[in-house]
């Protein structure tokens, strides 16, 4: 599936690039542990991207506003 040889993964483990587990002489790995090989990023900063990306829009209204509120303010002066 991620076509990394064992010794990459283990290193990957030991460095905590991937969160896994041991049970006995088995390393079970979630699949969101992996989130960062298909991102780049670990899963907790790609799900906060996620919802800034959702209020962005929001966000941009917002700055359009005060803009236009401060631009009607300075032509009073």
């Amino acid at each position: 599936m991620l076509q990394l040889s064992k010794n990459t993964v283990y290193d990957l483990i030991s460095k905590g690039e991937i969160v896994a587990k041991k049970f006995g002489k088995v390393y079970r790995i979630p699949a969101l542990s992996l989130s960062f090989l298909f991102t780049g990023m670990d899963e907790d900063i790609y799900i906060a991207q996620m919802e800034d990306e959702k209020n962005l829009g929001r966000v941009n209204s917002a700055l359009g506003d005060v803009r236009k509120n401060i631009w009607t303010k300075s032509k009073s002066f």
